[in-house]
């Protein structure tokens, strides 16, 4: 048996565990730039708010109904997360964090019904994070994701308890709604008449086969109530990394996207040395605001293959600086930039160079003790003079909640 833990409106739950207030009121969680709405309350769905919808556009709705906004808080979005893991490892060894607000979790030998499992869980989250929950079980991973969003509407937890139950779930299921059925295959299932996931598991295996190859075959045993995907308890290292901001202000200096671009060069080394690998590869870009036709747009990138696997913030911030000066040109207006590392390997099978005369010994302990310096003291307490302070570009987060969680001097203290 497998269960899917899927935070309900995580953002906006985040933000009401520290504003308890905000409970029973329309909360909106805002992107980079406070630009669309990525998460509602219950309450701002109600009132019809749309998920990524333009918040300038509702500008005047939202006063008049008094919604609660908030900037995009990643920070605090983060660290809760970890402790809603925390505590499902506590209640379930094996768990697979399968993104920011959901988790599978196997169901080994559960000796009590699934029923009453999943309420202590759903009562030990919320009472060890503040966070509510929706718990789906099922015998797949691929069910209990349907289970899951059946949850939210049953009070928080769906049981497949078996077929007919089963079956009578995945003819309410809209085919678009199955886990691993994207865009292009859900419009080719709609073309042949396939519209529910119980269209799709009566399918013929060699149509399937023939038309989405062995995925298909395995979602359709997956609906069928057989387990062909395991948990993945170790999260795979990550293939290329990216990091890429729009700006909180357009700028044609070219100081402060020297600033902007050292900063992500230095953001993805950090995601580097996190996960044990190096880069071998490197793509910076720069654009203009491909929004407002009324502007020269400009749009441009560069890619370099680095001179040798490295994760060190200062080679990968002058690699970065060096692409930047080669594509910037004078007279744009930039929105947008960003820095994406690739051709990844792990640190330990890194290779040295004939010619290398950097001290790599030296440069590995430096990037330790600064990493360590940043987690104990914050983000960039220790950082490479030409990130600036960021000020002329930095993300606008107008309505930024607290780092509550991460942050001595940001801690709730409560008066006796």
């Amino acid at each position: 048996m497998f269960a899917l833990v899927d935070c309900n409106n995580f953002y906006v739950s985040c933000e009401r565990v520290f504003r308890p207030g905000l409970n029973e009121k329309p909360v909106v969680v805002l992107s980079n730039n406070d630009g669309c709405i990525i998460a509602r309350s219950e309450e701002a769905k109600a009132l019809g708010l749309n998920m990524a919808e333009p918040v300038f556009r509702k500008t005047g709705f939202i006063r008049e109904k008094r919604v609660h906004i908030f900037s995009s808080n990643y920070t605090l979005y983060g660290d809760m997360s970890q402790r809603v893991i925390e505590t499902l490892r506590s209640i379930a060894p094996m768990v697979e964090v399968y993104s920011i607000d959901e988790a599978f979790l196997y169901l080994s030998g559960l000796k009590e019904p699934a029923q009453k499992w999943a309420e202590y869980l759903k009562t030990k989250v919320l009472g060890d994070t503040g966070i509510p929950v929706s718990v789906g079980i099922a015998q797949t991973k691929t069910l209990a994701k349907i289970a899951s969003k059946a949850a939210k509407k049953t009070g928080g937890i769906f049981v497949i308890q078996n077929n007919s139950h089963r079956d009578c779930l995945l003819r309410n299921t809209g085919i678009g709604k199955v886990w691993g059925i994207g865009r292009q295959y859900s419009r080719l299932l709609f073309k042949n008449n396939v519209l529910t996931a119980f269209d799709f598991s009566e399918l013929d295996d060699t149509w399937l086969r023939a038309k989405m190859k062995v995925m298909g075959l395995r979602i359709k045993k997956e609906l069928l109530g057989e387990s062909c995907i395991p948990l993945e308890t170790i999260l795979p290292s990550k293939k290329a990394i990216a990091t890429t901001r729009a700006f909180g202000k357009k700028t044609n200096d070219i100081r402060w996207l020297r600033e902007a671009v050292s900063t992500y060069a230095v953001r993805c080394a950090e995601k580097l040395r996190k996960q044990g690998s190096v880069a071998n590869l490197m793509d910076v870009f720069i654009h203009t605001d491909p929004f407002n036709p009324n502007e020269p747009q400009y749009n441009i990138s560069k890619s370099i293959t680095l001179p040798i696997g490295t994760n060190s913030s200062r080679e990968l911030a002058g690699f970065a600086l060096i692409c930047l000066e080669k594509i910037y040109h004078p007279g744009y207006v930039y929105k947008k930039a960003g820095v994406i590392v690739d051709g990844l390997e792990p640190q330990v099978s890194w290779q040295s160079a004939l010619f290398d005369r950097a001290d790599r010994q030296r440069e590995k302990k430096l990037c330790h003790v600064i990493d360590n310096m940043n987690r104990s003291f914050g983000r960039d307490t220790i950082k490479i003079a030409v990130q600036g302070n960021g000020q002329e570009w930095k993300l606008r987060q107008e309505n930024l909640s607290g780092k509550y969680t991460t942050r001595w001097d940001e801690i709730i203290e409560a008066k006796v």
